[in-house]
């Protein structure tokens, strides 16, 4: 974005927060929840991932996504959610720590392959729930943070995408011959 383009939509921001007041649709905190909901969930997965992962690298992505990705749009939803007056979904997962890899017997926890394929799994369903968020937004403020989440899922995507072409991680799909 240049610079041009930020003062546009700050400006256009401001003008918004001055003008329109209106509270959110349904349709708006309807998905602002279900982000909520589905990072809650998202979070204690990913630390049970971690638990479980033996490389180094997807374990500091496995925390990059909990705490820079998650935990953070969920908080950003949250706010929104509060500011328009809205009950906070009531359901809460286990707390549970990062720890060292966990010597669980190799039949009993995923390996490493399949961690980095859930994750990019999980990491196309939140992209998918962000972008249906941003399209039903007539919130500028909550569109133009719900777009710099995605960016920052995209960038970090790419990041785990690198991981597993390293490790030879990504499925081989075979040549079709006409």
């Amino acid at each position: 974005m240049n610079i041009l383009e930020k003062a546009t939509a700050k400006s256009n921001s401001i003008v918004q927060n001055i003008i329109d007041h209106e509270p959110a649709n349904y349709i708006e905190a309807g998905l602002q929840y279900q982000i909520v909901l589905m990072g809650r969930f998202q979070a204690s997965i990913i630390t049970t991932l971690y638990n479980h992962a033996e490389d180094p690298e997807l374990r500091v992505l496995l925390k990059d996504a909990r705490d820079a990705l998650v935990e953070r749009t969920v908080e950003m939803s949250e706010d929104f959610l509060q500011s328009e007056d809205v009950k906070l979904p009531t359901i809460q997962f286990p707390e549970r720590s990062l720890e060292k890899y966990q010597d669980i017997p190799d039949h009993l926890h995923f390996s490493d392959m399949e961690i980095a394929l859930l994750l990019l799994e999980m990491n196309s369903s939140s992209q998918m729930a962000l972008l249906t968020a941003i399209n039903q937004s007539y919130h500028l403020e909550i569109g133009n943070r719900l777009r710099k989440e995605l960016n920052m899922g995209f960038d970090w995507a790419y990041r785990l995408e690198q991981l597993m072409l390293q490790r030879n991680w990504l499925p081989k799909i075979a040549k079709i011959v006409h």
